[in-house]
């Protein structure tokens, strides 16, 4: 076998990169990443901060590219600590990168701490209508109102497939609008929804021509 090592009297395979762990700078190489693993280990911190100087000074030697102006080695050393793992434990000759600044916690959503009113209609929809409600009259607020009045005829429906009252939903658009929202059930009329969905079934057969 060419791909392997005869080992007291063994055959000990060459492991493969696929098989090794993930480096996370591979343009490196994976010589510099088992150097800088080593150098994470080291006990000593003298000899830590050495190994670690001389780390950079291989890799000053090998990327000249990544040299800053005049000189400035901060690029190696932020990839140096990147490659540690950010567990380096030496004091760095300049500020280094860490990982709250290369992966940042988001940050926390705030959720809303006002109970929603009616529960079926949902937070969002309750924040679109105070917005509509705040709108001067025009033509596209009296649009948006009729979609929102639909909609919750609709997410009602859901909540009560037997069937709704047309006057709850406009008392309840009333409600969310603090009165700014006033329908008269009486002239402004909700579509009516049915259930369309297909009923499952075998298919119909095809009659066959004589």
């Amino acid at each position: 076998m060419t791909d392997s090592l005869l080992i007291n009297d063994k055959y000990k395979f060459i492991p493969y990169n696929t098989g090794m762990p993930q480096m996370p700078l591979p343009e490196y190489g994976r010589n510099i990443q088992n150097m800088v693993d080593y150098c994470v280990e080291i006990p000593d911190p003298e000899e830590r901060r050495v190994c670690a100087y001389g780390i950079v000074e291989v890799m000053r030697t090998l990327f000249p590219q990544n040299i800053g102006e005049k000189g400035d080695m901060k690029k190696f050393w932020d990839h140096l600590n990147i490659m540690a793992r950010f567990e380096l434990d030496i004091d760095f000759p300049c500020e280094v990168v860490t990982a709250d600044s290369i992966n940042p916690k988001p940050d926390r959503i705030p959720y809303g701490k006002s109970p929603i009113r009616y529960r079926h209609y949902g937070r969002s929809l309750e924040n679109i209508i105070k917005q509509v409600a705040d709108m001067e009259e025009c033509e596209e607020r009296d649009r948006l109102i009729s979609m929102i009045a639909h909609q919750m005829k609709k997410l009602m429906l859901a909540h009560n497939p037997e069937g709704v009252d047309n006057s709850k939903i406009l008392r309840d658009l009333y409600d969310y609008s603090e009165g700014k929202i006033s329908l008269d059930p009486a002239t402004f009329v909700l579509h009516d929804y049915t259930d369309v969905t297909p009923v499952k079934g075998k298919k119909a057969r095809k009659k066959r021509k004589n």
